[in-house]
């Protein structure tokens, strides 16, 4: 049975798709959007009672959260992606969980008063501190880079990779967030500059 991708990739879908990408999978894709008209009809919210994407449908085996998702898939195919070790393993779960907890609030924020939300819905006070909250976070990243190599572990592109670039491009509105921290911005540039980046990219038609 092909793995199916449920969701459409402007959203976090997009996350999932590189992965799957990246991986070389066979995969069919339901580009089905947010909201009534779709992640929370019947159908969807019985996978994901939570009402959001990417749902993924492995064999029978359904998964939701983007970069659990992609942490599952690259433990599953392996290759130089997925954790090597113990060791690795921990690490990348730390640093996706970090993203979730540390950085996605706060960059999001960024992205909807900045150019997201429609002109009247955008608050000034949100963003500032939304590019305040971000400063500290993005510190830690850029010094793990530096150390790193260019990467989060194991000096080479990962899953943890894919995940943290999936925050920060919630940046993209905000590019002065990034001005301070050059080793980001060469990584960030990096990773999306992979060919499966542009394959699942090009699917927002941004």
């Amino acid at each position: 049975m092909t793995l199916k991708i449920i969701g459409t990739a402007r959203s976090r879908t997009v996350r999932t798709l590189w992965m799957a990408n990246e991986l070389g999978l066979a995969y069919e894709h339901a580009d089905i959007p947010t909201g009534a008209q779709g992640s929370r009809l019947p159908q969807y919210m019985a996978l994901n009672p939570n009402g959001h994407i990417p749902i993924i449908d492995d064999n029978g085996l359904v998964l939701w959260e983007s970069m659990a998702i992609n942490l599952y898939l690259a433990r599953k195919h392996g290759g130089p992606l997925a954790p090597v070790n113990l060791s690795e393993e921990g690490q990348m779960l730390q640093w996706t969980l970090w993203a979730a907890w540390e950085l996605e609030r706060n960059a999001a924020n960024t992205l909807y008063h900045s150019v997201m939300f429609a002109p009247e819905q955008r608050d000034p006070v949100v963003l500032a501190q939304a590019l305040e909250g971000v400063k500290a976070p993005l510190k830690v990243l850029e010094d793990a880079l530096v150390k790193g190599g260019g990467h989060i572990v194991g000096n080479r592109f990962t899953a943890a990779d894919l995940n943290l670039v999936g925050v920060v491009f919630y940046l993209r509105g905000t590019p002065q967030a990034l001005e301070p921290f050059p080793a980001i911005r060469a990584w960030y540039q990096a990773c999306l500059a992979r060919p499966a980046a542009k394959k699942a990219w090009a699917l927002r038609g941004d």
